[in-house]
């Protein structure tokens, strides 16, 4: 499923002070890096947030977010943000700051 525009410039807005941010297009959406590795992810009106599996419970805490199921199997890392979640900013800040910190914890690829 494509990604909505308008999301995507929300989400680019979000992470604007990395300098090293880039963006690919795949699988119909459309995934955001840095330092080589995923911070998120856009598909549809929904986003998919690389939180850690250290993170997932905080994450699923939060409201709209589930876990990330791909091909009928659950990724540990990933949380999945739903409309109202991409919609809230509080939310969505909340988890773009936990992605940010784990791909910081990461080796640059």
């Amino acid at each position: 499923m494509p990604h909505d525009e308008g999301l995507a410039e929300t989400v680019r807005a979000d992470l604007d002070h990395l300098p090293d941010l880039r963006e690919i297009r795949m699988f119909g959406g459309l995934c955001f890096t840095t330092a080589g590795h995923m911070v998120c992810g856009l598909t549809g009106d929904g986003g998919l947030y690389r939180v850690g599996k250290d993170g997932q419970e905080a994450a699923l805490a939060l409201p709209d977010v589930t876990p990330a199921i791909m091909g009928g199997r659950r990724m540990g890392s990933y949380v999945r943000a739903g409309p109202e979640a991409m919609a809230d900013d509080d939310t969505r800040a909340t988890l773009t700051g936990m992605a940010l910190r784990l791909v910081a914890a990461l080796p640059p690829k």
